[in-house]
């Protein structure tokens, strides 16, 4: 099982891989040349790639496009109130689709890895709260940054700063957040500081679980040096950067790259996410929100199964999470929504599992779960 899995799966990215190149699986060409700087290998040449780049057919951005395209199409001459819906969501979160994937390209190209690495492997309190800072600074939907969250226990991260890295990064990143905040409004601050105690929180349980041998110990030992500093190497950074147009016209290419190649990984899911949300709008009574999913413990339940069984990223989520509250007013189920589908997501889980072992995995959902519910609860009461 724990083959299949791994074999699935982008190790760059995460998502689903479709492209077979060096043992892996890849969803594109950007994640085959990370993979092949990360390990110094020489490019492929047998891969699935004609002309350096994918056929359209193959790239989920692309056909998702295409097919939201033909849907919105058919909307307008057959169904008015599916195309008023998606309009209505395109007018409220392009501005943030941009915004987000141009921070996310910055943060790609910018910050290097090593920051990340250096203060994630020490069994120390404030380690939790580096994983927690470096979560938010990352820039990928749930099913990348898992992939992150892995190769950083690969290169010696502690298993709890990667549990709290991996709760933090789907729904405090910079990217998500503005996406949050266009849907939210203020509230959407209610979520990301949530996101974030939660993290923090079940990274401290995780640590109390390694002292006591209730996970499994580390496969990687990290080597910590010391003597590096952020702070000197930014300083030495800019003190060596020539400001000329070449420097300066290759750190925009840089930034493009890694905004497109973001772009690639997550506006396919939020254009699913949009589709789902204009066909709730349209066509699910407003009376069957209010019954099964208002500001119930019954509909804080079914929030809780749905959001177990629905298999959508983070940036997918959004706007299923803001049409449940549009619908029924319960700010405490969109966000049971938001975070059980990260805590209970079975790709998740079993990724877990396979790279880091069983009781780690198993741990996750009992911990994060209950926080959950409470927040949920409490939201739904106070707001």
């Amino acid at each position: 099982m724990s083959v299949l899995i791994k074999m699935a799966k982008d190790p760059i990215c995460g998502m689903e891989g479709h492209i077979k190149a060096h043992g892996h699986y890849f969803c594109s060409q950007r994640c085959i040349e990370k993979y092949e700087q990360m390990h110094s290998i020489k490019k492929c040449l047998s891969c699935e790639i004609k002309g350096g780049h994918l056929p359209w057919y193959k790239e989920r951005l692309y056909v998702v496009s295409l097919l939201t395209i033909i849907i919105v199409v058919v909307a307008y001459f057959f169904s008015q109130k599916l195309f008023d819906a998606f309009v209505d969501y395109f007018k409220l979160i392009w501005w943030a689709i941009l915004l987000g994937v141009f921070i996310g390209g910055i943060i790609d190209f910018l910050i290097p890895n090593v920051y990340i690495s250096k203060f994630l492997s020490k069994p120390e309190k404030k380690t939790i709260f580096y994983s927690v800072i470096f979560g938010f600074l990352m820039s990928a939907c749930s099913h990348g940054i898992l992939a992150i969250a892995i190769e950083l226990y690969k290169k010696g991260a502690s298993i709890p700063s990667v549990i709290a890295f991996l709760l933090a990064s789907p729904w405090a990143n910079l990217p998500v957040t503005i996406l949050l905040f266009s849907f939210f409004g203020l509230k959407a601050l209610l979520m990301v500081l949530s996101a974030i105690v939660i993290a923090i929180i079940t990274g401290l349980i995780y640590q109390v679980l390694d002292r006591n041998k209730k996970i499994e110990k580390s496969k990687h030992i990290a080597k910590v040096n010391d003597s590096f500093s952020i702070r000197s190497d930014i300083k030495r950074r800019w003190k060596t950067y020539k400001w000329n147009a070449e420097n300066n016209i290759k750190v925009m290419k840089g930034i493009f790259r890694g905004s497109w190649a973001l772009s690639k990984m997550v506006v396919w899911w939020i254009l699913i996410g949009m589709i789902l949300a204009s066909f709730a709008r349209a066509f699910v009574p407003h009376e069957f929100f209010m019954t099964y999913m208002g500001a119930t413990l019954l509909g804080l339940g079914v929030t809780l199964v749905l959001a177990t069984i629905i298999e959508v990223c983070s940036e997918g989520s959004a706007p299923l999470a803001f049409e449940l509250f549009k619908q029924t007013g319960a700010f405490g189920n969109s966000f049971t929504f938001l975070m059980a589908g990260v805590s209970t997501d079975y790709t998740e889980i079993g990724l877990i599992w396979s790279n880091i072992g069983k009781r780690t995995a198993l741990w996750l959902p009992v911990i994060t779960v209950p926080q959950i519910l409470i927040l949920g609860y409490l939201f739904n009461v106070l707001l």
